[in-house]
């Protein structure tokens, strides 16, 4: 059994395995971790030198994708997950196809990938508990509409890293990290719909996500749960703790932006337009929303 007590972070030498290695969140902290001399090896849709082809949503792919990448490593220390996809949808809709694709590549995508690189991690670092980091989102418990199955999705992915840690604890450190909103390709669905989250919850960047998934690997003791920012900090903490208090306030914000027009255009949102304000905004629409790889 490995120790429990602080141990050495991830540093130069240790094998990394990240998930949706090319997206915007994902790309510069693979870059950082390269400066530190840490050996890492990506998995996204597109290959490259350092990244594996592999589509997290077939097991086969999976496995053969993470065999492969801890033989290139020579073992593997840590798996970050970032992979993920946005696709806005009404929560009343069907879940073919947008809610299951949704959810199948951002909560299934990071069990599968997870289930099988576990043996490697495992193994141990001489002693060194390996880590798993999952990178979730403040929507996990802030919900908003038409993100039901992205929210879904990450509070799936929260309750999956509880059960892990509970489980395999003994051996790995596993951490879950909540970014709030940051301006990169995965809301470019959302924006093509009308639907951007941009201005309807607060924002954070790309830095504040990175630095904190590399606080997180090099720590000794590494967190449970963290946000990015102390503002995120104080909203992971409301959703927690005040979930009526703050599902109210955004149900009032939301019935307000409705009134004035801010949904109308959308075909997605029509319902809610109507169900809130009693009058129409434009047709209903069950056409599939082109998807947007994650991070």
């Amino acid at each position: 059994m490995a120790g429990t007590g602080a141990e050495p972070g991830i540093t130069a030498g240790d094998r990394v395995l990240v998930t949706g290695a090319a997206g915007g969140l994902a790309a510069p902290a693979v870059t950082r971790l390269r400066a530190r001399g840490v050996q890492v090896v990506g998995l996204d849709l597109q290959a490259d030198e350092h990244t594996i082809a592999c589509d997290i949503t077939d097991d086969a792919a999976v496995t053969r994708a993470v065999d492969e990448a801890v033989e290139r490593l020579g073992g593997l220390d840590a798996v970050v997950h970032y992979a993920g996809i946005g696709v806005p949808n009404d929560a009343g809709a069907p879940l073919a196809p947008d809610a299951l694709r949704v959810i199948d590549v951002n909560l299934l995508g990071a069990w599968r990938v997870t289930a099988a690189a576990l043996p490697a991690l495992l193994e141990g670092r001489g002693g060194r508990k390996g880590r798993v980091v999952f990178v979730a989102s403040e929507l996990a418990y802030l919900s908003l509409p038409f993100v039901s199955a992205y929210s879904v999705a990450k509070r799936g992915m929260t309750a999956y890293a509880d059960a892990l840690r509970l489980e395999y604890g003994t051996d790995l450190h596993v951490t879950t990290i909540y970014p709030g909103y940051v301006r990169t390709p995965i809301h470019a669905a959302g924006r093509e719909v009308g639907l951007a989250l941009e201005g309807q919850v607060r924002r954070e960047e790309v830095e504040d996500v990175v630095a904190t998934v590399l606080r997180v690997l090099t720590a000794g003791r590494p967190p449970r749960d963290t946000a990015c920012t102390r503002g995120g900090a104080v909203e992971l903490w409301a959703g927690r703790h005040l979930p009526g208090l703050l599902g109210s306030a955004v149900a009032r914000r939301i019935r307000r932006r409705a009134a004035a027009g801010h949904f109308d255009g959308s075909p997605i949102a029509a319902g809610l337009v109507r169900r809130m304000t009693r009058r129409s905004a434009g047709t209903e629409s069950t056409t599939p929303v082109r998807e947007r790889s994650a991070s």
